[in-house]
């Protein structure tokens, strides 16, 4: 059933849409700033994430390298995500 929904996924060309609201769900899962985020945008393997506390954009800053890799480990195992679009490289914190 899952290959038939992963099929059927490629064959519409969802996978850009479907994979940038898995990249927003798996940043608001791994992050902990799923309440201070107000805005996110995905392009060219670049996640863009506008932050409203200070405080917590400056202890995402020390942390990046871990979220990054946190990030793109919960998208490896995401049956829904598809990785041949690649995965996401660096993180921009505003």
């Amino acid at each position: 059933m899952s290959e038939a929904i992963s099929q059927y996924i490629k064959e519409m060309k969802l996978s850009v849409g479907l994979n940038t609201q898995r990249i927003f769900a798996a940043w608001d899962a791994v992050s902990g700033a799923a309440r201070f985020t107000i805005g996110k945008y995905y392009k060219d393997g670049v996640l863009y994430c506008t932050i409203s506390s200070s405080v917590m954009r400056n202890q995402l800053y020390f942390q990046l390298a871990t979220v990054l890799e946190m990030l793109n480990e919960t998208l490896k195992r995401d049956n829904l995500y598809d990785g041949d679009k690649g995965y996401v490289k660096s993180i921009v914190l505003r």
